[in-house]
């Protein structure tokens, strides 16, 4: 049974100025492996967006807003396929577990622009 979809979208350029404004920003948001997933990238940038997006969207999911878990609670992992799917622990995992999310589906995507997150929570 579906307990929430949550979507969200990233201008790319704006969170670009952000990440330079604020290098710290980078370990605030990303796990240690999302930065080393997008450390060989040309521009880590977009794929980072679409990482964040994905926080977002797994707190509309679940009804919430942002700041009701940290950001190293929630983070995108790739099988050996390339398809991404979420990792959740600590306060994040607890708030699903009460709202009797079991499994989530995620698809991400970013063109020049604009990174877009869709999640599922079952």
């Amino acid at each position: 049974m579906i307990k929430g979809v949550g979507v969200d979208a990233v201008d790319i350029e704006r969170f670009r100025t952000s990440l330079s404004r604020t290098p710290s920003m980078r370990e605030r948001l990303f796990t240690e492996e999302e930065l080393a997933y997008v450390a060989p990238k040309v521009d880590p940038v977009p794929s980072l967006a679409a990482r964040f997006a994905a926080r977002e969207a797994v707190m509309k999911a679940m009804g919430l807003g942002l700041g009701a878990f940290g950001f190293h609670e929630v983070w995108v992992t790739r099988a050996e396929s390339g398809a991404p799917s979420l990792a959740i622990t600590g306060r994040a995992l607890e708030l699903a577990v009460d709202r009797g999310i079991t499994q989530w589906h995620l698809s991400i995507t970013h063109s020049a622009l604009v990174a877009v997150a869709h999640v599922v929570a079952e």
